[in-house]
């Protein structure tokens, strides 16, 4: 069951990025005072309650003029109708009722999405109290009145939000069809290869970058199993549009990766692995998906005996973070191994829902200590007591340590690694979790 997704929408300096960082609960977004500063990470896994969703910051870059400030608005407005499942639509208290407030609202309103109204900068309701009523005039709800600077009304806001969570659980728990994204730069051919899939043109393909604007659905039947294709605009370098642009491509592709299973990155063969390709990946990677590389294009490439293995070393190099991740060399041209993309995803999908009992664990925990002694500090040696999986997709397990400081990356990276040798969970990550306890309690 993917996470619901949660968006902010707002005009330039209401304070987007502070209320995402209030949320979120960490700074990850860049805040000043100068309007459209946001930068690099603009989504974050978050909670409330009992609940998880993913947060989404539109941010954008301050424009020039009223009319671009209002295109902009409408854009980031169009990119959170299609990709959210709830909206949260932030105004100024301070600024008052603007026009190109009362312009989004008009959108959000026909898009049918839940909305949340947020009256941002309340610092005081004795002073600000009765301007909130002035937001009534836009139509979609109740205005609720928070400060993210001053960390107010958060939690009411949070409420309304997660409120509109349920329906969309129950109706994702009973589609348990496998979800497959398939992510990736403008122009490598996304769209092309569901395309060969279905046998037929239902996703518009054009030799124009960027001609997918949203995430589209398609179902495939192969051998008598039904898969949800999700095909997601690419993501552009900064060097070729503007950044705010990027952003846009950032969002489509985090809740297409949302809502998978299995993520496909595809790569052009003619141009080689990216630094973009990595930062696509990466976002997969995050969320502990089964992770596919699609080398497109193969057919277009010169090849001899090396060209295959020279080309995966390479991609292993650029994604050394997920050496986990399967390779599959591929041309939408000529359906060159297409068929077999089934397949991989069958097998990625066995190996994020596979569990290894506790007493074979622990005993490749043992061997795997015996060869390999664990790190020492000041005189202190880790001990590592116990290990049990406790979640699929990802694999995630729990090993209870002596002392949390002393278990280094390095070691846990070591531990994955036999775990690995032993049940290969090939194509997903595995989430390792690091609890103390004495010594005393036993295993």
């Amino acid at each position: 069951m993917s996470k619901p997704i949660v968006a902010i929408v707002g005009r330039p300096n209401v304070g987007k990025s502070t209320l995402f960082n209030v949320i979120a609960g960490d700074t990850i977004s860049i805040v000043k005072d100068t309007p459209g500063v946001t930068r690099d990470r603009i989504y974050a896994e978050c909670s409330w309650l009992d609940m998880n969703f993913t947060l989404i910051d539109t941010g954008g870059i301050e424009p020039d003029t009223t009319d671009i400030i209002l295109s902009q608005m409408r854009e980031q407005a169009e990119i959170a109708i299609a990709t959210a499942d709830v909206i949260i639509f932030l105004v100024d208290v301070r600024q008052g009722l603007v026009d190109s407030d009362q312009r989004v609202a008009e959108l959000l309103r026909k898009s049918k999405k839940p909305v949340v109204l947020a009256v941002n900068k309340v610092d005081s309701l004795q002073k600000f109290g009765n301007d909130v009523y002035e937001f009534y005039n836009l139509g979609i709800g109740e205005p609720i009145a928070v400060s993210a600077a001053s960390r107010l009304g958060i939690g009411d806001l949070l409420d309304v939000v997660t409120s509109h969570f349920t329906a969309k659980h129950l109706e994702e728990e009973e589609d348990d069809r496998p979800r497959i994204a398939i992510v990736g730069k403008p122009n490598v051919g996304k769209s092309s290869i569901i395309n060969k899939l279905t046998g037929e043109n239902r996703v518009i393909v054009s030799d124009i970058a960027g001609t997918t604007r949203d995430a589209v659905d398609t179902e495939v039947v192969c051998n008598g199993t039904e898969y949800v294709f999700i095909d997601t605009a690419g993501l552009r370098r900064k060097n070729k549009i503007k950044e705010e642009l990027e952003r846009y491509s950032i969002i489509r592709a985090v809740t297409a990766v949302e809502r998978a299973d299995v993520v496909i990155v595809v790569i052009d063969a003619t141009e080689g692995v990216t630094e973009q390709d990595a930062k696509i990946a990466g976002i997969a990677h995050e969320r502990g998906k089964g992770i596919i590389i699609a080398v497109n294009k193969w057919d277009a490439v010169e090849k001899d005996d090396k060209t295959i293995y020279e080309f995966t070393r390479k991609i292993r190099n650029t994604l050394s973070f997920m050496p986990y991740a399967e390779i599959v060399f591929i041309s939408a041209v000529t359906g060159q191994r297409l068929k077999k993309m089934f397949e991989i995803i069958d097998m990625v999908r066995e190996n994020q829902n596979l569990r290894v009992s506790t007493g074979v664990l622990n005993e490749i925990m043992s061997e795997a200590v015996a060869l390999q002694q664990p790190p020492s500090d000041k005189g202190k040696r880790l001990r590592l007591y116990y290990i049990t999986q406790v979640a699929v997709k990802p694999p995630a397990f729990v090993i209870f340590v002596n002392d949390k400081e002393l278990m280094h990356f390095s070691y846990i990276r070591y531990l994955e690694n036999r775990i690995r040798e032993a049940f290969g969970f090939r194509g997903t990550a595995l989430k390792f979790i690091i609890r103390e306890r004495s010594g005393k309690e036993g295993k």
